[in-house]
């Protein structure tokens, strides 16, 4: 055997349900979810740093959809929602201007020098961050695209 077959993981893996009180699923949801946000962060430096090709793990609601799949189920929707949810909250906190992270940047720059940044400044970051927000979004719908065809 070569090792390349069809993915059917029915075939290699048991599949089965844990069922959670309240109390119990608590934790377990806040350990899932620092799981799946250091796991991006992570996947977020590797394509900084060359390992991981954008051109490959970028996407946008086409990606999304594709997840989700042909057929309806209640638990995968819910649980790409509170990905999706984590994914944006996590994006948001990023030092970009426009974003709140940005918007911390700016207050941090406020305490430490005493002084407010020129609303001139704040202009111009805010614009940059919008064309680089803007370019992010135009770069993960022609992958989806691109992978279309």
């Amino acid at each position: 055997m070569l090792g390349i077959a069809p993915y059917l993981p029915d075939h290699y893996f048991e599949i089965t349900t844990e069922n959670y009180n309240l109390l119990q699923s608590i934790p377990k949801g806040i350990t899932r979810s620092w799981d799946f946000v250091s796991g991006q962060v992570k996947a977020f430096g590797k394509i900084f740093q060359g390992k991981i090709k954008a051109t490959e793990s970028v996407g946008s609601v086409i990606s999304m959809g594709k997840m989700f799949g042909g057929e309806w189920n209640v638990q995968k929707f819910w649980t790409l929602t509170a990905m999706l949810s984590l994914l944006l909250a996590f994006l948001n906190l990023l030092p970009i201007p426009g974003l709140d992270g940005g918007h911390a940047v700016f207050a941090i720059y406020e305490i430490v020098t005493g002084r407010k940044p020129s609303d001139k400044f704040v202009e111009y970051a805010t614009t940059a961050g919008f064309i680089l927000l803007v370019a992010l979004m135009i770069f993960a719908l022609g992958n989806d695209i691109r992978r279309l065809f």
